[in-house]
């Protein structure tokens, strides 16, 4: 069942974005052979043909992030546009609640220059999304280790490495973590107070510093 016609307004404000973000998206959608039409009249608005609806797609946050971190990889190529408005359709089709948890997750995912290479353990992998505190040995430059307890914030990739951003207890400051110098991790049973991932204190200038985002 294709839900009823909305106005850009009413998208514009349920997506937190520009009138004119949705004009360009729906434009490029229609560009891309997606039967989106206008109705006209006091209830009308945008449309799309049943025949072309999902259903609730159940996708968790994790895997519509990870889905977007995968499109980065296309960037460039031919297929770039058609598989950025395919996530958009995921995500569109998606929960609202799994949705906003996704977008959510995405704006703690930043990069410095392209998208990393290197791979990330699991339980690092899940930290943001399983709110609790890590306890974990970290090895520095030299070699020399330390224990500590981190509250996880964001992930930091750059062309070569991937950085958790934790608030560190030992340093009681926000501290970028290489992952492969986490020599072992723990995820302990504590959940931090709500502590909000703030860009300005990775001390790196905002305009080398992208965003991840989900279409």
């Amino acid at each position: 069942m294709a839900p009823r016609p909305r106005s850009a307004r009413w998208l514009a404000d349920r997506f937190e974005v520009s009138v004119r973000t949705v004009e360009r998206d729906i434009s490029a959608l229609q560009q891309s052979g997606t039967p989106v039409y206008a109705e006209p009249g006091r209830t009308g608005g945008y449309c799309l043909d049943r025949s072309h609806t999902l259903p609730p797609v159940n996708f968790t946050a994790g895997e519509a992030v990870a889905m977007a971190l995968a499109l980065l990889r296309l960037d460039g190529t031919p297929f770039h546009g058609p598989a950025a408005t395919a996530l958009r359709k995921l995500v569109a089709a998606m929960p609202p609640g799994d949705a906003a948890a996704a977008h959510a997750l995405a704006r703690r995912i930043r990069f410095v220059g392209g998208g990393p290479a290197t791979t990330v353990p699991r339980v690092i992998a899940d930290a943001l999304q399983v709110r609790r505190v890590l306890r974990m040995r970290y090895e520095d430059r030299g070699g020399s280790a330390t224990v500590r307890e981190i509250e996880p914030l964001a992930f930091l990739g750059t062309p070569t490495h991937w950085y958790l951003v934790a608030f560190c207890r030992l340093r009681r400051s926000v501290r970028a973590f290489r992952t492969d110098r986490i020599a072992s991790v723990t995820v302990t049973a504590e959940v931090p107070e709500p502590r909000e991932f703030e860009p300005d204190s990775l001390d790196i200038p905002d305009h080398v510093v992208h965003s991840l985002t989900l279409g």
